[in-house]
């Protein structure tokens, strides 16, 4: 009698922890979601040529507005305009993912996620 008295009482509790943890994950699946959106809404700008080539991305990686110095309307200085814009778009890439980087680790700050993990998925 006892052991089946015991075994009710921790069957309560697993039942009681799981549904906790069903909640938890809810919970952090909100927050998840309202991350992306919060991300979607960033920008960017990346820079090259000391200014004179700017691109701005949003948090999904649109570019949202590209701006070119128009020194650089030379037909002998396409290549240079090309590097430039790559080199203009590769910086805003790299802000914006340091700020979703940002704002996945504050979201995650104490859960065991695995190093390497990226987030979200």
């Amino acid at each position: 009698m006892l052991k089946k008295r015991n075994k009710s009482i921790v069957e309560d509790h697993a039942m009681k922890d799981l549904l906790g943890l069903m909640g938890k994950a809810k919970e952090m699946q909100a927050k998840f979601q309202a991350m992306q959106d919060e991300i979607a809404t960033l920008e960017a700008t990346g820079q090259a040529g000391g200014g004179l080539v700017s691109v701005t991305l949003t948090g999904k990686f649109e570019m949202k507005s590209l701006k070119i110095d128009p020194s650089l309307f030379k037909e002998d200085e396409v290549e240079i305009l090309e590097d430039l814009l790559l080199a203009a778009h590769n910086d805003a890439r790299a802000k914006v993912e340091q700020m979703m980087q940002e704002k996945t680790q504050a979201l995650t700050a104490g859960l065991p996620i695995p190093p390497g993990m990226k987030l979200p998925f």
